[in-house]
Protein backbone atom coordinates (compact mmCIF):
# COMPACT_ATOMS: atom_id res chain seq x y z
CA UNK A 1 0.00 0.00 0.00
CA UNK A 2 1.26 3.31 -1.21
CA UNK A 3 1.21 6.35 1.18
CA UNK A 4 1.88 8.68 -2.36
CA UNK A 5 0.88 8.79 -5.40
CA UNK A 6 4.05 11.12 -5.58
CA UNK A 7 6.74 8.79 -6.98
CA UNK A 8 6.14 5.67 -4.60
CA UNK A 9 8.13 7.79 -1.95
CA UNK A 10 6.81 6.40 0.76
CA UNK A 11 5.51 2.80 0.98
CA UNK A 12 3.50 0.51 3.38
CA UNK A 13 4.29 -3.31 2.29
CA UNK A 14 1.99 -5.98 3.81
CA UNK A 15 2.45 -10.06 3.14
CA UNK A 16 0.51 -12.83 4.39
CA UNK A 17 2.24 -15.46 2.62
CA UNK A 18 5.82 -16.84 2.58
CA UNK A 19 7.04 -14.75 -0.23
CA UNK A 20 10.30 -15.38 -2.39
CA UNK A 21 10.57 -12.00 -4.33
CA UNK A 22 13.83 -13.21 -6.25
CA UNK A 23 15.98 -9.73 -6.61
CA UNK A 24 15.30 -6.41 -6.83
CA UNK A 25 17.83 -3.68 -7.60
CA UNK A 26 17.75 -0.68 -5.34
CA UNK A 27 18.23 2.55 -7.07
CA UNK A 28 17.43 4.95 -4.45
CA UNK A 29 18.45 4.92 -0.70
CA UNK A 30 15.85 3.49 1.47
CA UNK A 31 14.84 4.24 5.09
CA UNK A 32 12.39 1.14 6.57
CA UNK A 33 10.76 0.19 9.51
CA UNK A 34 9.99 -3.70 9.80
CA UNK A 35 6.92 -3.42 11.81
CA UNK A 36 6.26 -7.16 11.99
CA UNK A 37 7.49 -10.29 10.17
CA UNK A 38 11.04 -11.30 9.24
CA UNK A 39 13.02 -10.44 5.75
CA UNK A 40 16.07 -11.60 4.96
CA UNK A 41 18.34 -9.75 2.12
CA UNK A 42 21.36 -11.03 0.23
CA UNK A 43 23.54 -9.34 -1.69
CA UNK A 44 25.47 -11.85 -3.04
CA UNK A 45 28.13 -12.00 -0.50
CA UNK A 46 26.25 -12.03 2.94
CA UNK A 47 22.77 -12.10 4.57
CA UNK A 48 21.27 -9.60 6.58
CA UNK A 49 17.85 -10.42 9.19
CA UNK A 50 15.61 -7.85 9.17
CA UNK A 51 13.23 -8.32 12.98
CA UNK A 52 10.60 -7.16 13.78
CA UNK A 53 11.15 -3.19 15.79
CA UNK A 54 14.36 -3.09 13.20
CA UNK A 55 15.20 0.10 11.26
CA UNK A 56 17.42 -0.10 8.67
CA UNK A 57 18.90 2.01 5.94
CA UNK A 58 19.67 0.22 2.58
CA UNK A 59 22.32 2.32 0.26
CA UNK A 60 21.55 2.92 -2.99
CA UNK A 61 22.84 1.10 -6.38
CA UNK A 62 22.60 -2.28 -5.28
CA UNK A 63 21.67 -5.47 -5.94
CA UNK A 64 19.30 -7.64 -3.37
CA UNK A 65 17.77 -10.54 -2.98
CA UNK A 66 14.91 -11.03 -0.32
CA UNK A 67 12.32 -13.83 1.21
CA UNK A 68 9.92 -12.72 3.67
CA UNK A 69 8.72 -14.49 6.32
CA UNK A 70 5.72 -13.86 7.77
CA UNK A 71 4.78 -14.77 11.86
CA UNK A 72 1.48 -17.89 12.12
CA UNK A 73 -1.40 -16.17 11.64
CA UNK A 74 0.21 -12.77 11.01
CA UNK A 75 2.11 -10.81 8.27
CA UNK A 76 5.10 -9.38 7.42
CA UNK A 77 4.49 -5.41 7.03
CA UNK A 78 6.87 -2.67 6.82
CA UNK A 79 7.28 0.98 5.97
CA UNK A 80 9.64 2.13 3.40
CA UNK A 81 11.11 5.99 2.94
CA UNK A 82 12.41 6.41 -0.62
CA UNK A 83 15.30 9.23 -0.44
CA UNK A 84 15.78 10.35 -3.89
CA UNK A 85 19.12 11.67 -5.24
CA UNK A 86 17.17 15.36 -5.91
CA UNK A 87 15.91 15.62 -2.60
CA UNK A 88 19.32 14.45 -1.00
CA UNK A 89 20.85 17.24 -3.34
CA UNK A 90 18.53 19.98 -2.54
CA UNK A 91 19.06 19.31 0.99
CA UNK A 92 23.20 19.19 0.66
CA UNK A 93 22.94 22.58 -0.50
CA UNK A 94 20.47 23.76 1.97
CA UNK A 95 22.58 22.08 4.89
CA UNK A 96 25.61 23.74 3.56
CA UNK A 97 27.12 19.58 3.38
CA UNK A 98 30.82 19.37 1.93
CA UNK A 99 31.82 16.29 0.20
CA UNK A 100 33.31 13.85 2.70
CA UNK A 101 34.87 10.70 2.52
CA UNK A 102 32.56 7.71 1.33
CA UNK A 103 30.94 5.32 4.32
CA UNK A 104 32.65 1.72 3.85
CA UNK A 105 30.19 -1.10 3.91
CA UNK A 106 27.57 -3.14 2.24
CA UNK A 107 24.39 -2.32 0.83
CA UNK A 108 22.33 -2.57 4.61
CA UNK A 109 23.09 -1.01 7.26
CA UNK A 110 21.11 -2.33 10.50
CA UNK A 111 20.17 1.03 12.76
CA UNK A 112 20.25 1.41 16.63
CA UNK A 113 17.34 1.21 18.45
CA UNK A 114 15.42 4.54 18.64
CA UNK A 115 12.49 6.30 20.17
CA UNK A 116 13.10 8.96 17.65
CA UNK A 117 12.92 6.72 14.43
CA UNK A 118 9.47 5.13 15.96
CA UNK A 119 8.01 8.01 16.32
CA UNK A 120 8.85 9.43 12.64
CA UNK A 121 6.90 6.60 11.32
CA UNK A 122 4.38 6.42 13.95
CA UNK A 123 3.67 9.91 12.27
CA UNK A 124 2.77 7.90 8.63
CA UNK A 125 0.45 5.80 10.25
CA UNK A 126 -2.45 8.07 9.83
CA UNK A 127 -1.99 8.11 6.43
CA UNK A 128 -1.55 4.25 5.50
CA UNK A 129 -4.93 4.10 3.93
CA UNK A 130 -4.82 7.52 1.97
CA UNK A 131 -2.59 9.98 -0.44
CA UNK A 132 -0.81 12.36 1.07
CA UNK A 133 -0.63 15.48 -0.56
CA UNK A 134 2.99 16.54 -2.55
CA UNK A 135 3.72 19.22 -0.09
CA UNK A 136 3.35 17.02 3.39
CA UNK A 137 5.10 14.19 1.33
CA UNK A 138 7.90 16.69 0.78
CA UNK A 139 8.35 17.70 4.24
CA UNK A 140 7.86 14.07 5.56
CA UNK A 141 11.11 13.19 3.47
CA UNK A 142 12.96 16.05 4.97
CA UNK A 143 12.08 15.23 8.22
CA UNK A 144 13.32 11.34 7.46
CA UNK A 145 17.12 12.47 6.73
CA UNK A 146 17.13 15.14 9.40
CA UNK A 147 16.00 12.48 11.84
CA UNK A 148 18.65 10.10 10.49
CA UNK A 149 21.36 12.67 10.15
CA UNK A 150 20.60 13.45 14.40
CA UNK A 151 20.82 10.08 15.59
CA UNK A 152 23.40 8.25 13.82
CA UNK A 153 25.60 11.45 12.01
CA UNK A 154 27.41 8.43 10.09
CA UNK A 155 24.45 8.51 8.12
CA UNK A 156 25.45 12.08 6.13
CA UNK A 157 28.34 9.91 4.23
CA UNK A 158 25.99 7.63 2.54
CA UNK A 159 23.04 10.30 2.06
CA UNK A 160 25.04 12.94 0.67
CA UNK A 161 27.68 10.45 -1.56
CA UNK A 162 26.67 11.42 -4.55
CA UNK A 163 29.46 9.16 -6.70
CA UNK A 164 27.88 7.51 -9.95
CA UNK A 165 29.88 3.50 -9.80
CA UNK A 166 33.48 3.69 -11.39
CA UNK A 167 34.80 1.41 -13.07
CA UNK A 168 35.55 -2.09 -11.52
CA UNK A 169 36.68 -5.67 -11.85
CA UNK A 170 34.34 -6.83 -14.57
CA UNK A 171 35.25 -10.62 -14.10
CA UNK A 172 34.79 -10.59 -10.59
CA UNK A 173 31.68 -8.93 -9.99
CA UNK A 174 29.83 -11.03 -12.55
CA UNK A 175 30.82 -13.95 -10.91
CA UNK A 176 29.80 -12.78 -7.64
CA UNK A 177 26.32 -11.92 -8.68
CA UNK A 178 25.10 -13.73 -12.29
CA UNK A 179 22.08 -15.05 -10.27
CA UNK A 180 20.69 -11.55 -10.49
CA UNK A 181 18.43 -11.51 -13.21
CA UNK A 182 18.82 -7.99 -14.11
CA UNK A 183 19.08 -6.28 -17.46
CA UNK A 184 22.56 -6.06 -18.86
CA UNK A 185 22.10 -2.51 -18.81
CA UNK A 186 22.37 -2.52 -15.16
CA UNK A 187 25.25 -4.87 -14.69
CA UNK A 188 26.53 -2.50 -17.12
CA UNK A 189 25.87 0.71 -15.00
CA UNK A 190 26.87 -0.91 -12.04
CA UNK A 191 30.62 -1.89 -13.29
CA UNK A 192 30.88 1.90 -14.42
CA UNK A 193 30.22 1.00 -17.95
CA UNK A 194 27.84 1.81 -21.47
CA UNK A 195 26.10 -0.55 -22.25
CA UNK A 196 28.55 -1.15 -25.53
CA UNK A 197 31.48 -0.99 -23.01
CA UNK A 198 29.84 -3.24 -20.86
CA UNK A 199 29.59 -6.10 -23.70
CA UNK A 200 32.76 -5.61 -25.84
CA UNK A 201 34.66 -5.68 -21.92
CA UNK A 202 32.98 -8.89 -21.48
CA UNK A 203 33.74 -10.58 -24.91
CA UNK A 204 37.32 -10.18 -24.02
CA UNK A 205 37.68 -11.53 -20.54
CA UNK A 206 34.97 -14.74 -20.95
CA UNK A 207 35.11 -14.94 -24.75
CA UNK A 208 31.38 -15.06 -24.96
CA UNK A 209 28.53 -13.35 -25.39
CA UNK A 210 26.89 -11.73 -21.90
CA UNK A 211 23.56 -13.80 -22.38
CA UNK A 212 25.27 -16.75 -23.12
CA UNK A 213 27.66 -16.64 -20.39
CA UNK A 214 24.64 -15.92 -17.74
CA UNK A 215 22.41 -18.83 -18.64
CA UNK A 216 25.59 -21.69 -18.82
CA UNK A 217 26.99 -20.20 -15.25
CA UNK A 218 23.50 -20.33 -14.31
CA UNK A 219 23.01 -24.08 -15.11
CA UNK A 220 26.55 -24.72 -14.21
CA UNK A 221 25.31 -23.76 -10.55
CA UNK A 222 21.94 -25.13 -10.75
CA UNK A 223 23.73 -28.87 -11.65
CA UNK A 224 26.00 -28.58 -8.84
CA UNK A 225 23.32 -27.57 -5.99
CA UNK A 226 21.26 -30.25 -6.88
CA UNK A 227 23.79 -33.37 -8.02
CA UNK A 228 25.75 -32.10 -5.09
CA UNK A 229 24.00 -30.67 -2.68
CA UNK A 230 20.99 -32.26 -2.57
CA UNK A 231 18.83 -29.16 -3.75
CA UNK A 232 15.61 -29.60 -5.67
CA UNK A 233 14.86 -27.82 -8.56
CA UNK A 234 11.87 -25.96 -7.46
CA UNK A 235 14.03 -24.57 -4.58
CA UNK A 236 16.94 -23.38 -7.31
CA UNK A 237 15.72 -21.73 -10.03
CA UNK A 238 14.52 -18.59 -8.77
CA UNK A 239 17.61 -17.99 -6.65
CA UNK A 240 19.43 -18.53 -9.73
CA UNK A 241 18.08 -16.05 -11.85
CA UNK A 242 15.32 -17.97 -14.12
CA UNK A 243 12.38 -16.87 -14.20
CA UNK A 244 10.04 -19.76 -14.35
CA UNK A 245 10.65 -23.37 -13.99
CA UNK A 246 9.27 -25.04 -16.83
CA UNK A 247 11.97 -22.81 -18.81
CA UNK A 248 14.54 -23.48 -16.63
CA UNK A 249 14.12 -27.39 -16.99
CA UNK A 250 13.97 -26.98 -20.32
CA UNK A 251 17.68 -25.41 -20.85
CA UNK A 252 18.87 -27.72 -18.14
CA UNK A 253 17.84 -30.48 -20.43
CA UNK A 254 18.68 -29.07 -23.33
CA UNK A 255 22.08 -28.62 -21.47
CA UNK A 256 22.55 -31.82 -19.70
CA UNK A 257 20.19 -34.30 -21.49
CA UNK A 258 18.47 -35.26 -18.17
CA UNK A 259 15.35 -33.03 -16.58
CA UNK A 260 16.49 -31.65 -13.44
CA UNK A 261 14.76 -33.83 -11.40
CA UNK A 262 16.56 -36.51 -12.69
CA UNK A 263 20.44 -35.69 -12.05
Amino acid sequence: MTLSAHKNSIVYSCYYAYSREGEQFVPEHVFSYQISGRVVLFDGDREYSCEPGDFRLSRRNQLVKFKKYPPEGGAVRSVSVYLEQALLKRLAVELGVQKGKTHEGGPLFQLRQSTVYKSYFDSLTPYEDQVMLAPLVALKLKEAVLVLLQEDPWTREVLFDFAEPGKIDLEEFMNRNFHFNVELKRFAYLTGRSLATFKRDFERIFHTSPSRWLQQRRLEEAHYLIKEKGKAPSDVYLDLGFEDLSHFSFTFKRKYGVSPSRV
